[in-house]
């Protein structure tokens, strides 16, 4: 989901979207903690963007709110590392976005291991060890169950499909040699080093 913290698309220089920014991210751009982030040759800006991330435990089609919300099972960090250039030119986000190791993705913890459940979720970002973001989940745009709701309406979600909810403001510049942690608080982190493809 992208655009849905207001003080992030306001430093993007975007409005807040009238209903939720959807795009994909390959599979093949999903790297574990510990993993490097690999900078491609074909950019020369990438961003971080720390991100609370839903994992499905069930099938959703045409569903309630209420339904997603039962089917979220598990909470992951999530990097949504973003070459700003390519989003720019290209007007669609599949390079800016579907590169490899261009999604960090941390370990996800049972649902019902959170006493304030999804909307006590808190999202930060540490850039060689600096605190540079910050989000709540009561501070998107739209909240967790109806992003999933309008999605179900557009696609089948899968059990295992791996939903990443968008980004607060903050947003910055990556280079070779960074470290980039992205933590839930009550939930962890998934730090990458950053390198040069």
């Amino acid at each position: 989901m992208g655009r849905n913290y207001r003080a992030h698309a306001a430093e993007m220089g975007n409005e807040v979207p009238k209903e939720p920014l959807l795009f994909l991210k390959p599979s093949s751009s999903l790297v574990a903690s510990g993993d490097p982030i690999v900078l491609p040759p074909y950019s020369t800006h990438v961003e971080f963007e720390g991100e609370i991330g839903l994992l499905l435990g069930a099938r959703l089609r045409h569903a309630s709110p209420d339904e997603c919300r039962a089917a979220v099972s598990a909470i992951v960090p999530v990097n949504d590392v973003t070459a700003r250039d390519l989003q720019k030119n290209d007007g669609q986000w599949t390079r800016a976005k579907g590169s490899d190791t261009f999604c960090p993705v941390g370990t996800p913890v049972p649902v019902g291991e959170l006493p304030e459940g999804l909307e006590g979720l808190v999202v930060r970002t540490f850039l060689n060890g600096d605190l540079r973001q910050e989000g709540r989940a009561t501070e998107m745009v739209f909240a967790i169950p109806d992003l999933l709701a309008y999605a179900s309406t557009i696609m089948t979600l899968e059990p295992g499909d791996l939903i990443s909810t968008g980004t607060p403001h903050g947003v910055a510049p990556i280079t070779p040699g960074d470290v980039v942690r992205v933590e839930i608080e009550g939930v962890g982190s998934v730090e990458n080093p950053v390198v040069a493809g």
